[in-house]
């Protein structure tokens, strides 16, 4: 004898036929919230390193370089070329003398460089803007770069000045397409200034630089991206061995509490 199922009262059948179909809903909008089905969202794309001065379409660096041992290296070869070095310090050495003694003896005319001023050269390889800075009478001159040559010159790496915070007041270099990293090549030279302090840089605009520059620039906007702590002061056209524009800058004074 088969046994029997009690049928459902027929008020119940509503109940579980809504309870049924409740329960199928329920699945369904849980499995459409699921993360495979979930609108992705639109984050902040991250900001490019031009905004704090790195790369941009006016400043690009150059590939190639898988260490910063690597760079080093590749610079050195440049600086300890005996025949360059022969050069730099025989028949090169007065004719860059006398072509920096003229950029330097202008910079004193118009006020930006004064016999009084404590000024450093960057990457001064041999010591060619030190001696003309002192020629033109900034005696207190002294210049880095990765090989000394003493006395005009000392050991020291631009992205790491061997100096203490507010050192100078006045600071050249014709080298900042060597800068790896150029942020802090100008965040150093922003740190080692004294507040009013000027910097001076000779870049190439219109042409390439050589195969030991490590990064191309293509207009000053980058330049007054990266020098955050000063004002652009002056910019113009000049004839520096293959380097064609003169930019001047001024580190902001500190504001007083009062």
């Amino acid at each position: 004898m088969k046994p029997t199922i009690p049928k459902l009262p027929l008020l119940l059948k509503p109940f579980f036929v809504s309870l049924f179909f409740s329960f199928f809903l329920l699945t369904f909008l849980c499995l459409s919230r699921s993360p495979h089905h979930r609108k992705p969202t639109t984050g902040t794309p991250s900001p490019k390193k031009s905004s704090a001065g790195g790369e941009s379409n006016d400043l690009r660096i150059r590939p190639g370089y898988a260490s910063y041992e690597t760079y080093i290296q590749h610079q050195l070869n440049k600086t300890l070329n005996p025949k360059l070095r022969a050069v730099w310090t025989t028949r090169d050495w007065e004719r860059k003398v006398r072509v920096f003694s003229r950029f330097f003896q202008d910079l004193k005319q118009r006020h930006f460089l004064f016999n009084e001023s404590k000024a450093l050269s960057i990457g001064a390889r041999v010591g060619q803007e030190v001696a003309a800075l002192k020629l033109v009478g900034v005696s207190d001159s002294i210049g880095i770069d990765l090989v000394p040559r003493p006395p005009l010159v000392i050991k020291g790496d631009f992205h790491a000045q061997p100096f203490d915070n507010g050192t100078f007041d006045f600071e050249f270099s014709n080298v900042f397409d060597h800068a790896l990293y150029p942020w802090k090549f100008v965040g150093e030279i922003e740190r080692t200034l004294k507040p009013a302090g000027v910097c001076v840089l000779h870049v190439a605009l219109s042409r390439r630089a050589d195969k030991y520059s490590a990064n191309d620039l293509f207009s000053v906007k980058p330049l007054v991206k990266l020098f955050r702590e000063s004002e652009l002061v002056a910019v113009r056209k000049v004839d520096g061995f293959g380097l064609d524009t003169e930019v001047v800058f001024r580190k902001k004074k500190k504001k007083s509490n009062s």
